[in-house]
C-alpha cells in the first residue's frame, strides 16, 4: 500500500512542480511569463494524453513492464529539468514528467489485483486524493528550494523523487495476473493526442474570445466526436466507450466533470487572492513559498478525507458521498464570498475546500469501480482522469476570465473575486441538483 501511495503522489508532485516556479523559471531562463507557464501546461497536457494510453497498456500483463518504462521516463525527464540547458530541453523534460501522471491509475489496477476487497478499496481511495496532498507538499518545498538554491534545486526534487520510485519499483511492484494482452490502438492515440492537447488549450484561452481559439475549440470538439466513433467501431479500443454506456458511470463523469470546474476554479482564486499585494487594496503579498504554506490545511485535509471515505462507504453510498463533499465545496465558496479580508479566512477557506476535494476524489472511484471488470480498472479510471483535468483547465479558465473582466489596472478589483465566487456557488450548487437527479441510485445501499 505505502508503495502505491507513494508512486501516486510522485505523479501529483511532479505535476505541481511547474505552478509555484513560473516567475522564477523566467528570470532563470530570461523568458517571458507566458513561455514560462507552458512549463506547467506541457506537463498538464501530456499527462491527459498519455493517462488513456498507459491505462489501456497497463490493462495487459505487461503491466509492471509498462510502469518501470514510465518512471525511467520521468527520471530522463527530470534529469533534463536540472542540468543547464535552453529552454526548450526544460519543456521536453516537463512533458517527459507529466507523462508519469498516468501511472496513478496504474496503481489502482495493482491495488485491485494484489490486495484484499478493504485494503483494495482504502488504497484506491488514498490514490484518488494524492493530487490533493500532492500539492502541499510540492508547492512550499519547491518554493523554498528555489528561494534557497535556485530553479534548478527545486527541479531537483523531481529527479530525487522519480528516481526513488524506479528504485522502489523494481523490487515492490508485482507482476500483472495472466490474462490476455489487448492491442494498443494507435490511430485513436494518436487522434487523442491531438484532440485533448487542442481542447485543453482552447478552454485556457477561450476568455480572450480570440477567433484562434473559437476555431481550435470547435475543431477539437469535431476530433473528439470522431475519435468517439472510432473507438466504438475498433475491436481494441483505445477506451472502452461500453463502459461508458452505464448510467452509473456516466453520470459520475459529468459530475466530475462539473464539480471540478468549481473546485479548481476557488483553488485558482484562493492562490491568486493571498499573492496579490496589498498595494491593491486587498490581498496579502504572500511569497511562493507563504503561499505553498497556505495550501498546507489543503493538502492534509484532503487526504484525511481519502482515509475516512473507504469507511463511510458502505454507510452512506455513492449518491450520499458525493453530495456531502461537494457540499463541503460549496460550504467553502460561501466563506470565501463573504468573508476574506483577514487571512485566516482564505486559509479556512482552501482547508475546507482540500476535505471536500479528497472526499469528492475518493468518492468517485466508488461509482466507477462498482459497476466495472477488474481487468478493465485502468481504462476506466484514465477516462476519469482525463474527464477531471478537463473540468479543472475550464475552472482555471473561468477564473481568468471573470477576474479579466473585473480588471483596470494591473489587479483585478476585489468585486471580481467576489463575483467568480458567487458564480462557483452556483456552478456547485449545480453538482448538488447533478447528483439528486442523475442515475446514481443502482450504487446507494
Amino acid at each position: 500500500m505505502a508503495f502505491l501511495v507513494f508512486v501516486g503522489l510522485v505523479g501529483a508532485v511532479i505535476g505541481s512542480l511547474g505552478a509555484p516556479l513560473i516567475t522564477a523559471v523566467a528570470e532563470a531562463y530570461d523568458v517571458s511569463l507566458a513561455a514560462s507557464q507552458w512549463t506547467l501546461t506541457i506537463a498538464l497536457l501530456a499527462g491527459a494524453v498519455a493517462t488513456p494510453v498507459l491505462g489501456r497498456l497497463g490493462s495487459g500483463p505487461r503491466r509492471r513492464t509498462v510502469v518501470l518504462v514510465m518512471l525511467a521516463v520521468e527520471v530522463v525527464g527530470s534529469l533534463l529539468t536540472v542540468i543547464p540547458l535552453p529552454f526548450a530541453f526544460l519543456l521536453v523534460g516537463r512533458a517527459l514528467q507529466g507523462s508519469g501522471i498516468g501511472l496513478i491509475v496504474l496503481m489502482m489496477a495493482v491495488a485491485r489485483d494484489h490486495l484484499d476487497e478493504q485494503r483494495a478499496a482504502r488504497t484506491i481511495a488514498l490514490l484518488s486524493v494524492t493530487t490533493t496532498a500532492g500539492i502541499g507538499i510540492g508547492y512550499p518545498l519547491s518554493g523554498l528550494l528555489t528561494d534557497i538554491a535556485g530553479v534548478r534545486a527545486a527541479f531537483g526534487l523531481g529527479l530525487a523523487i522519480t528516481a526513488a520510485a524506479l528504485a522502489a519499483a523494481v523490487f515492490a511492484l508485482p507482476q500483472a495476473p495472466d490474462r490476455p494482452s489487448s492491442r494498443l490502438d494507435v490511430r485513436g492515440a494518436i487522434l487523442l493526442a491531438i484532440a485533448l492537447p487542442a481542447l485543453l488549450l482552447a478552454i485556457t484561452e477561450i476568455g480572450d474570445h480570440t477567433a484562434p481559439a473559437t476555431a481550435m475549440l470547435a475543431a477539437a470538439l469535431l476530433l473528439l466526436i470522431g475519435w468517439t466513433f472510432l473507438e466504438v467501431r475498433t475491436e481494441s479500443p483505445l477506451v472502452d466507450i461500453k463502459l461508458l454506456r452505464h448510467p452509473a458511470v456516466a453520470a459520475a463523469n459529468l459530475v466530475m466533470l462539473t464539480g471540478g470546474v468549481g473546485m479548481y476554479l476557488l483553488f485558482s482564486l484562493i492562490t491568486r487572492y493571498v499573492q496579490t499585494p496589498a498595494a491593491a487594496g486587498y490581498g496579502f503579498g504572500l511569497s511562493s513559498l507563504q503561499a505553498g504554506l497556505v495550501l498546507v490545511p489543503f493538502s492534509l485535509l484532503g487526504f484525511v478525507a481519502g482515509r475516512l471515505i473507504p469507511a463511510w462507504r458502505d454507510r452512506l453510498g455513492a449518491r450520499s458521498l458525493l453530495a456531502a463533499s461537494t457540499a463541503v465545496v460549496l460550504a467553502a465558496f460561501v466563506l470565501f464570498a463573504l468573508a476574506r479580508s483577514h487571512l485566516v479566512e482564505p486559509i479556512l477557506a482552501i482547508g475546507i475546500l482540500g476535505f471536500g476535494v479528497g472526499a469528492f476524489s475518493a468518492a468517485m472511484p466508488v461509482v466507477i469501480l462498482a459497476v466495472t471488470p477488474s481487468a478493465e480498472t485502468a481504462s476506466a479510471m484514465s477516462v476519469n482522469a482525463v474527464v477531471r483535468s478537463v473540468g479543472f483547465s475550464t475552472g482555471s479558465a473561468l477564473g481568468g476570465l471573470i477576474l479579466a473582466t473585473h480588471t483596470t489596472g494591473v489587479f483585478p478589483r476585489e468585486s471580481g473575486y467576489g463575483a467568480a465566487a458567487w458564480i462557483g456557488v452556483a456552478a456547485t450548487a449545480a453538482t448538488l441538483l447533478i447528483i439528486a437527479v442523475l442515475p446514481l441510485k443502482p450504487l446507494d445501499p
